[in-house]
């Protein structure tokens, strides 16, 4: 027997028949025998709202197969679909303090691991805002080689280390290929309700190739979405040539009593290292502000976009080195905080900056923000490369940092009748003048150099719509 069907265990794939126990079943049997797990071309799979999900540790072929995905009054609305995880089991690591920059941690296993830490005792993250909260525990993750030393460096100071997770890194490849998923829309209540009916990767070393995810049923209400391709716990992770959906936009009221745009994602990245995403598209408009931005990350490292059209991205809570290349990004543009390098390249983006970093956690980036050979047409007044906010009266869980090493090399604006404004790098961070700078406790360190050159604009190019912000940083314009 060379591989395992969903038609062994009694898959009808007519579009009616809940074929998921089935599905769930072949999966168990591949992952005994370790043989992989093909669907049958033109089958037409049907996923009823029933709680049952299949363990996914072989390679899975679906190419020429649908799956339809009914999230009408779901069972189990947090329990993922397809679940690959790996078989290797969790090794011991003792680690008990960290610093940032931090190249080398002792590994006595001997093994390639991905590593996750956290300090329960501090908190990051402490959104400001509508939907303001008491941020969350420290965390960091990264890949710790068998000699012990860190292909990318920690990025916070951990006083103590209260949680480590440690995973052995598969050296196997896991491949999914292929298959049409529609997701028929959950007609849940409009609030915080994550439904997480999906692909969830939580293995290293894992190939997602060629599949489609389509969304039917969409109402004027409903729950949102967390990503159907999610990604968490792992690292080494290459998705390419899939197609992904926008959701709609639903409102609710946000935890500081306000009504509030809910995201909704496709894609979900979180605590994940080495994740590339590679020629992806979306079905909806990138510029259909009626849908919530395609991409959602939390907790990352060492990202890679190419050739990606998507309506956002958005590096949530914090991304640590991120690279963006030959993209396109629609009205959502990019969303951005977190430390190390972000380039940005051979990239086309509509928004109201080129780069907002996200005022709801500080605006900041510890780190270096390259821009080469990019398009930019602006949306609404605004004309600063860089937008954020950052009046320095709250206390995020860290220290914030406007970017410390700007460099752009080639930024073509692309607008009609220009004004006489200036098109500055970065906009007003304080916000209003009134506050007493005795309240500021919190400001964000300034640039220590920014240096543009080819920038292809009728305006006069600035530092700063408010340069008294950045008295000693170094300014070079070519």
């Amino acid at each position: 027997m060379e591989y395992i069907t969903y038609e062994m265990f009694g898959a009808v794939g007519d579009g009616v028949t809940d074929d998921m126990p089935a599905i769930s079943a072949a999966h168990a049997e591949a992952n005994r025998l370790s043989l992989p797990v093909k669907a049958k071309e033109g089958a037409v799979y049907y996923i009823s709202p029933k709680d049952c999900s299949a363990i996914v540790q072989t390679s899975t072929d679906w190419t020429g197969a649908r799956f339809i995905i009914d999230d009408r009054n779901c069972e189990n609305r947090n329990n993922a679909l397809f679940f690959v995880s790996s078989k290797l089991e969790p090794a011991v690591l003792e680690i008990r303090s960290l610093q940032r920059g931090q190249t080398c941690i002792d590994n006595p296993t001997g093994q390639d691991l991905y590593v996750v830490v956290r300090n329960a005792n501090h908190r990051d993250y402490i959104r400001r805002g509508l939907n303001q909260n008491n941020g969350t525990a420290r965390t960091d993750n990264f890949i710790l080689r068998a000699d012990g030393t860190l292909p990318s460096p920690v990025s916070f100071d951990f006083e103590e280390v209260t949680e480590v997770s440690a995973m052995p890194m598969d050296t196997e490849l896991l491949t999914l290929t292929g298959g049409e998923f529609t997701t028929i829309a959950n007609q849940e209540e409009s609030r915080y309700n994550y439904h997480a009916r999906n692909i969830s990767i939580r293995r290293s070393s894992v190939e997602v190739s060629g599949f489609t995810h389509l969304v039917t049923g969409e109402l004027d209400h409903g729950a949102p979405y967390g990503g159907f391709l999610s990604v968490s716990g792992c690292a080494n992770v290459y998705v390419h040539d899939c197609v992904f959906t926008g959701h709609k936009i639903y409102s609710t009221i946000g935890s500081a009593g306000k009504p509030v745009a809910m995201g909704s994602y496709d894609i979900n990245l979180g605590t994940a290292s080495q994740v590339t995403l590679a020629r992806c598209t979306q079905t909806t408009d990138i510029h259909d502000r009626g849908y919530w931005g395609l991409i959602g990350t939390n907790y990352c490292r060492d990202l890679l976009l190419e050739d990606c059209d998507f309506s956002r991205f958005d590096a949530h809570q914090g991304v640590t080195n991120c690279t963006l290349r030959r993209c396109r990004l629609g009205w959502q543009c990019l969303n951005a905080i977190g430390n190390g390098t972000f380039v940005i390249e051979d990239t086309e983006a509509y928004g109201y900056a080129l780069v907002s970093l996200r005022s709801d956690y500080g605006s900041t980036w510890n780190g270096d923000m390259v821009i080469r050979n990019c398009t930019w047409y602006p949306l609404g007044d605004s004309r600063s490369v860089f937008a954020g906010h950052n009046d320095g009266t709250h206390q995020f869980g860290y220290t914030c940092y406007m970017p410390q090493k700007v460099s752009i090399d080639g930024l073509t604006i692309v607008e009609e009748n220009a004004d006489e404004r200036p098109l500055t790098v970065f906009n007003d961070y304080s916000g209003p003048a009134d506050i007493p700078a005795e309240e500021r406790v919190y400001m964000p360190v300034p640039p220590v150099s920014v240096t543009v050159k080819n920038i292809h604009t009728s305006r006069k190019i600035e530092l700063c719509a408010k340069p008294e912000l950045m008295p000693d940083t170094e300014f070079t314009a070519l």
